[in-house]
Formats: structure tokens, C-alpha cells, sequence
């Protein structure tokens, strides 16, 4: 899922009406980019401090940065003592992984690096004697939160918080924003969003666009869906950018915390809307791998978050259903 203009790497003003100016700061960031806009009489967050921010971030939650505190923990024997980041991320997905009966799983990480998709090249993909012995390094049970020590009950038990870091690094900028007393605000980071408030002057709704697989060009995504709010955190987790193909296999990032092996099932993509960006995000994942109609009944009894989920048909072909809530929020392309 992606807004327009994404992809400018500089930080640049607008003039309004009223004394206000709409400021748009952009660039790269935990692999990927980052676009922020929001109203103020004054450029009170720049470029330079969404940066030092990010990186901040990065120096906790980030798999792919050897000194991190993610990586440390990966590397020791029996666990780390967290900062405020990597305390709010576990324990947000510890929630989660409870919540869906393990569907969501920090712990995958071994696997997502089996399977091709880790911080480490991988050269050929597991068997199933391979996938076994991983499977006894895979739990979320496995985990302890102690005080402010994050403890695993064997050496070879890591985690990857890919799923919910980038949801987490909205909610901190946007908290950052709010605390500057902005109100209305768009961050984006991966796709990842939160909103608050209203364009300015007219307050016009934000609108946010919901990609789907190309009908010819899967990896080519179109807008297929528009929606709009006036707060909350939208996410997406799809499969149709994120895979390889082995031989007939199409092997998709996502990795099934239970069998050990790549999702395979009717989902093509899952967008949620949630009151932050941390929720959306752990869940889409989740919702995912159950599969459309598990999914709906997952979501009957959390009517504190709303969904839209692309799917294959029995026969092969693509479609959409959504919740009550989320069709509210829907406009036309």
C-alpha cells in the first residue's frame, strides 16, 4: 500500500491560507522510505530529525544492523536487557501471538532465514529434516519477559520483529508530531500508515490507496481501492511482492509459525485498519496466514479493528470482501 509522492528524498514546504504551511519530509529508512507531511505554522520536524529518529529505532528493533539489540539478543545464549522500543515491540507481540493462537510469531526468524528471506544469504532452501530441527527453536513460549530482560530458554531461539517494527516506528513519529502539538499529520514508513486530522485548509479526509496484484503483472501492483479516515494506523501485508519461485513452488515470505513452511492458502493480501499503526501491523500477518474464512471469524470478535482481504476464488480467479467498518471507509477510485 503506498500514497503518491513517496518517493522524493527531500523536505520542502507549501504555503496555505490562515498562516499555515503543509511541510512534506521524506527519505530512506529501515531499508526502505519514509514520507511524513503535516500542518504547522512553523517547520517544528525536519529531515535531519526524522533521520536521527529512524536510526535511533534501528539500533533496537532492526535485525539487519549487527549492533543492534535485536541482533544481540539473536546472538546470545539465554537473553538481553531491552530499551523502551524493543520492551513495547515484545510485548505487543506477545499479546499477539496469544491472541491468535501462535498464528503470529516473532520467533519465526530461523525459518525466515531458512527459507531464503533472513539478513543472511541462503543458498539452498530446507528439507523437511531441516525444517524439524528448526521447529524445536520456534515458540513464542520459549520467551520470558523479566522485568526489563528478555529472556529465551535455548541459545538457538531468535527473534524477527519485522512484521511490527515499521507499524511501531509510525506510532513513535506520529507521538513525536502530537507532542510538538500537530494535529494533522500523515506518516508513512513502508507502506506502513498512520493518520490524524485533516488536510488543511479545506479538511479534506486523507485518502490512502489499496494496491492489488496486477491482473497480468502480479508483481506490478494497481490501486485498486481508496479509503479515507481521519485517524489510525493502516497496514497491508500481501504476498504477491515479496517471493521467489523454485522451480513450480512459488515460495512467499511469509512463513507458517506451526509446519515451518511458506503460507499457502487463498490470501493474497489482508489490509487493516486499526486505533495505531503497532496493532495493524502485528495482525496482518496474522490474519494472513489463517486463510479468508478463519479470518473473518477472527475479526467477528475484534470489532475494535476493521479489515479488507484479497483473495483467490475456488476457481482461480481474484476478489475482494471487507468488514462492515472498513466498506464505511471506502470511496471511489
Amino acid at each position: 500500500m503506498r500514497a503518491t509522492s513517496l518517493y522524493l528524498l527531500m523536505a520542502f514546504a507549501t504555503a496555505l491560507p490562515g498562516g499555515l504551511h503543509e511541510y512534506h519530509v521524506n527519505g530512506h529508512a529501515q531499508g526502505t522510505t519514509y514520507h511524513i507531511t503535516y500542518y504547522a505554522a512553523d517547520s517544528i520536524f525536519t529531515r535531519r530529525q526524522a533521520d536521527s529518529l529512524f536510526d535511533k529505532l534501528d539500533s533496537s528493533l532492526s535485525g539487519y544492523k549487527t549492533y543492534s539489540l535485536i541482533s544481540r539478543f539473536n546472538a546470545s545464549a539465554d537473553g538481553i536487557v531491552m530499551d523502551e522500543h524493543l520492551q513495547k515491540v515484545i510485548k505487543h507481540s506477545l499479546d499477539i501471538w496469544r491472541d491468535t493462537n501462535g498464528e503470529s510469531d516473532i520467533t519465526v526468524a530461523p525459518l525466515v532465514q531458512a527459507w531464503g528471506f533472513g539478513p543472511r544469504p541462503s543458498t539452498a532452501l530446507p528439507d523437511a529434516a531441516a525444517i524439524k530441527t528448526i521447529l524445536g527453536c520456534v515458540g513464542s513460549a520459549k520467551l520470558h519477559l523479566r522485568g526489563n530482560k528478555l529472556v529465551k530458554d535455548k541459545p538457538c531461539v531468535t527473534i524477527d520483529v519485522n512484521g511490527i517494527a515499521q507499524g511501531y516506528s509510525v506510532d513513535v513519529a506520529a507521538a513525536l508530531l502530537e507532542s510538538r502539538g500537530i494535529g494533522n499529520y500523515l506518516v508513512e514508513v513502508g507502506g506502513e500508515i498512520r493518520v490524524k486530522g485533516h488536510k488543511q485548509p479545506a479538511g479534506e479526509r486523507f485518502t490512502i490507496g489499496i494496491e492489488s496484484p496486477g491482473r497480468d503483472e502480479p508483481d506490478e501492483p494497481t490501486v485498486k481501492k481508496l479509503l479515507t479516515t481521519t485517524h489510525g494506523g493502516i497496514t497491508t501485508s500481501g504476498n504477491y511482492r515479496k517471493f521467489y519461485t523454485s522451480g513450480k513452488k512459488v515460495i512467499s515470505h511469509l512463513i507458517e509459525p506451526h509446519t515451518g513452511y511458506p503460507i499457502q492458502n487463498d490470501m493474497i493480501s489482508v489490509t487493516i485498519w486499526a486505533p495505531d499503526a503497532i496493532t495493524a501491523d502485528g495482525y496482518d500477518n496474522a490474519l494472513m496466514a489463517m486463510g479468508l474464512q478463519k479470518a473473518l471469524r477472527f475479526m467477528q470478535h475484534h470489532r475494535d479493528m476493521e479489515a479488507y482481504f484479497i483473495y483467490h476464488k475456488a476457481d482461480g480467479s481474484i476478489a475482494d470482501t471487507a468488514t462492515a467498518g472498513f466498506y464505511k471507509m471506502l470511496v471511489e477510485p
